[in-house]
């Protein structure tokens, strides 16, 4: 998800609804509030387009991660396509050979594809590197016989704060080994959340990973955004 914080030009209008779809999962709006582009599901605010720090430590937590060191061209799997931050950013980034993201939500990838939000991603989009996946993530790193470098985890608010009850197991020990089991020996694990959680550490190591470690992002007002890290097995 994207950071919290909301400039204060956003609340000097009232929110704009641009499109508003049912999905398998519920429904999903894009509304416009001043500047901003901003993604609700089933009520609740997911992410907006205010800022983007998060998303850039996500990926760029991964990238530099010392463990991928002398890999060429490394393969990342993004878990959520959101407001496309995450995306963009690892296209900028000539490092990663492959860049495949997993998105469950169709009408977040129409969004993109030829709405609003191909400002933040068209050019991402038409790299030759990006793959775009309209499934869950649950279900993907599950079924799926692909492996990656990196997996780049961002479709809750954090392991505590889940956008509905189907995503809680991904951050289990059960639901942890499935994203071990699509990254490559040694490959890296990030995992943002709105708040940092000790417990979600705890289960990291329960899981297998090593080097588990949390990362923050600063915020204007109240608890920091954080990226956990573990590095699967070797």
């Amino acid at each position: 998800m994207a950071d919290m914080t909301t400039p204060a030009s956003a609340h000097d209008s009232h929110p704009v609804v641009l499109d508003r779809r049912e999905g398998p999962y519920g429904e999903v709006v894009l509304r416009r509030h001043g500047e901003l582009l901003q993604i609700i599901a089933n009520g609740c605010f997911l992410m907006d387009t205010s800022d983007g720090r998060s998303e850039r430590l996500l990926v760029d937590a991964a990238a530099t991660h010392p463990a991928l060191d002398g890999r060429t061209e490394p393969a990342v799997l993004i878990g959520g396509l959101g407001v496309g931050f995450s995306l963009a950013h690892a296209a900028r980034d000539p490092r990663w050979g492959r860049i495949t993201v997993v998105e469950r939500e169709a009408a977040v990838v129409a969004w993109h594809r030829d709405g609003p939000l191909s400002a933040v991603s068209a050019r991402a989009f038409a790299d030759p590197r990006t793959v775009i996946i309209e499934d869950d993530l649950v279900a993907y790193v599950n079924e799926t016989c692909d492996t990656f470098d990196a997996l780049c985890l961002d479709i809750d608010n954090g392991p505590g704060w889940t956008v509905d009850e189907d995503n809680a197991g991904l951050y289990s020990t059960a639901g942890l080994a499935g994203c071990a089991r699509v990254l490559r020996p040694g490959g890296v694990l990030a995992v943002w959340s709105a708040q940092p959680s000790a417990e979600f550490e705890e289960t990291l190591w329960n899981a297998g990973f090593t080097q588990v470690r949390t990362e923050e992002v600063p915020v204007a007002r109240g608890v920091p955004d954080v990226v956990h890290l573990g590095v699967g097995p070797g």
